[in-house]
C-alpha cells in the first residue's frame, strides 16, 4: 500500500506551503507537480519544487514580494530571500500549459496557457511525473492522477505518458532522462517505453550536448551507475553519445582480470559510487582503461595480452570525450591527469620515497589521494575482493610519509639573515649552529617560536663558547630525527605496515 507523506514528516517546507496558500487566497488553483510530487509520494526529499497554477504570469507576479520572469514558457521564479535552504531560494511557478509540436526535439513550437490541470498533466513525460497534489495546511489534500502514476510508483515502473513515440519525438532528451530516473530511484522502464526509446535513439544526436551531459552526469552520480550505463547501451543511446565506451565490449584481458574491459570499467565505476566518491573520480573510473582496445597486443614471449601506453592514449581520448560533452575545463584537466597516472602502482619493496615524491609532483598533492581511490576502484573492478592489500597500504603510507612536512629550521620564525642583523656578525659556522639550537628549544616548547623570543635568544647564543653551542645544535638535530622517526612510526601503524 502506498504511503502518503505530509508535513508531519517535514517533507513539504513552509516556503512551499506559503506560495501555494498565497495563490489559493487570491482565488487561483495551485498544485505541486512533477519530480517533487513523485519524490514526496516515494518518501524522498525533493531536490527541487515545482508549482503549477491556473494563474497567468501577469497574475502571479503581483502576489509575491520578489519574482523574475525571463522566459517564454510562463515560468515565474518566486524568490525567497530569507530561507537558508538554497533549493528553496527560487521556486518555479508555472501556469497550466497546452503545447504544440516540437520541431527542434526540445521546445514546443507554440505554448498556450490553459485553465485545466488535466491539460497540463497530459504534456508531462512519464506517468510518475504526471501526478498533481493539492495541499491543505501543509498536508496532502487531493491527488490528481490521470495516467495511473500511483500504480507505476507502487510497481516501480517508468512509463511514458500516452503514446511513447510522441513523447520522445517531442523531446528526445526524455529517453536518457528515463534511464537517469531508473538509476536514481531503482525503477525499471516499461517495455513499450523501452521499444520507443530504441526506435528513436538516434534523435539524441539532435539534443543540446549540455543537456545530455547533465543527464549523463546524474546517471554517474546515482547509486547504480553500472545499471544506468548498461541500460543506455541496451537502448542504443550510449552508441550515440560515447561510442568509444561501446568499443570496450568483449575485449578480453589477461588472467589478472576476471572480466572484459567493458565489464571491468562498469564495475570500477560502480565501486566509486558505492564509496560515494565525487564526479571526477567516477568519470576517471569509467574511462581509465578506455584505450585498452586500441592498445591491445599479444606478446610473443608470454602469449599474453599487453596494453602498453593505454593510460597515455586513454588520457588523450578521454579529453576528447569530455570536451565533446562540454565538461568544465577544470573537470577535464583533473580527470585526464588521474587517468594518465593511474598505473602508478608498483612493487613497494623496490620503490623509493623519491619515486613517490615524483608521482605526487606529477599528479599534484591535491589529487594524490583521489588517484589512490581510483586504484582501489580499479582493483575491485578486476574481481578482487579486498580494497587494500598490504602492497597498497604500504604505498599509502609512503605517500603520507613523502607528504609529511619536514622538520627543519625553516619552521622557525627567524632565519640566518635576521640572526646576522640582530647579532651584527658576519656569516660563519655559528649561524647554522644557532639555528639548530633554536630548533631544539622550539621542538621542546612550540610556544617559544616567536620572532621576539628567537631574536633575543639568538643574541644570547652568539655569546656562548663554540663547544657549548655545538652541543646544543647537536641536541636540536637529534630531537629532529627522533620526532621524524616517531611520525613515520605512527604512519606505519595507521596503515598496518612495517
Amino acid at each position: 500500500m502506498l504511503t502518503l507523506y505530509t508535513m508531519k514528516n517535514s517533507v513539504i517546507p513552509k516556503e512551499i506551503v506559503d506560495i501555494v496558500e498565497t495563490l489559493e487566497k487570491a482565488g487561483f488553483e495551485a498544485f505541486l507537480v512533477g519530480g517533487c510530487t513523485r519524490d514526496i509520494l516515494l518518501g524522498r526529499t525533493p531536490k527541487d519544487w515545482d508549482i503549477t497554477t491556473n494563474a497567468t504570469p501577469e497574475q502571479i507576479i503581483p502576489l509575491f514580494e520578489k519574482t523574475f520572469y525571463e522566459n517564454s514558457y510562463g515560468t515565474v521564479g518566486v524568490v525567497n530571500e530569507k530561507t537558508e535552504d538554497e533549493k528553496l531560494r527560487i521556486v518555479e511557478v508555472t501556469p497550466y500549459r497546452l503545447e504544440s509540436s516540437y520541431t527542434d526535439r526540445r521546445h514546443p513550437d507554440d505554448i498556450k496557457f490553459s485553465k485545466s490541470i488535466n491539460d497540463d498533466l497530459k504534456r508531462r513525460d512519464f506517468t510518475i511525473n504526471a501526478i498533481a497534489v493539492s495541499l491543505s495546511k501543509g498536508a496532502i489534500k487531493d491527488i490528481i492522477d490521470l495516467f495511473d502514476g500511483l500504480k507505476d510508483i507502487k510497481d516501480k515502473v517508468i512509463k511514458a505518458v500516452g503514446n511513447a513515440d510522441d513523447r520522445f519525438s517531442e523531446d528526445a532528451l526524455r529517453m536518457i532522462r528515463a534511464v537517469r530516473l531508473a538509476s536514481e530511484i531503482g525503477f525499471t522502464i516499461n517495455i513499450d517505453t523501452e521499444r520507443a526509446i530504441i526506435s528513436h535513439s538516434s534523435l539524441i544526436k539532435e539534443i543540446s550536448i549540455e543537456r545530455v551531459r547533465d543527464e549523463f552526469s546524474r546517471i554517474l552520480m546515482s547509486k547504480d551507475p553500472k545499471i544506468g550505463i548498461e541500460t543506455l547501451d541496451r537502448l542504443n543511446i550510449l552508441i550515440n553519445i560515447i561510442p568509444e565506451l561501446v568499443s570496450a565490449k568483449g575485449v578480453e584481458q589477461n588472467q589478472a582480470h576476471s572480466y572484459d574491459v567493458w565489464e571491468h570499467l562498469l564495475r570500477t565505476l560502480q565501486h566509486s559510487a558505492d564509496k560515494n566518491w565525487p564526479l571526477e573520480i567516477r568519470l576517471s573510473s569509467l574511462f581509465h582503461d578506455i584505450s585498452k582496445p586500441e592498445t591491445r597486443r599479444i606478446s610473443r614471449e608470454t602469449n599474453q595480452f599487453t596494453f602498453y601506453g593505454h593510460e597515455v592514449v586513454g588520457s588523450r581520448v578521454t579529453k576528447k570525450i569530455l570536451e565533446r560533452l562540454k565538461y568544465p575545463t577544470k573537470t577535464v584537466e583533473k580527470v585526464c591527469k588521474l587517468i594518465r597516472w593511474h598505473m602508478f602502482f608498483s612493487d613497494t619493496e623496490m620503490i623509493t620515497l623519491s619515486a613517490v615524491r615524483r608521482m605526487i609532483a606529477n599528479v599534484g598533492k591535491e589529487n594524490i589521494w583521489d588517484l589512490v581511490n581510483i586504484r582501489i576502484c580499479d582493483r575491485i573492478g578486476t574481481g578482487r575482493p579486498k580494497e587494500s592489500p598490504y602492497r597498497l597500504r604500504k604505498y599509502e603510507s609512503m605517500i603520507e610519509e613523502a607528504m609529511m612536512d619536514p622538520i627543519s629550521v625553516c619552521m622557525l620564525k627567524i632565519d640566518g639573515n635576521r640572526i646576522m642583523e640582530v647579532t651584527r656578525v658576519t656569516p660563519g659556522p655559528k649561524i647554522g649552529l644557532i639555528l639548530n639550537a633554536l630548533l631544539e628549544e622550539v621542538l621542546e616548547n612550540p610556544s617559544l617560536n616567536t620572532t621576539e623570543y628567537l631574536e633575543k635568544r639568538a643574541v644570547e647564543l652568539m655569546e656562548m663558547p663554540l663547544a657549548d653551542l655545538e652541543k646544543m645544535a647537536n641536541m636540536g638535530k637529534m630531537m629532529k630525527n627522533k620526532l621524524e622517526s616517531e611520525n613515520i612510526e605512527e604512519i606505519h601503524k595507521k596503515y598496518h605496515v612495517s
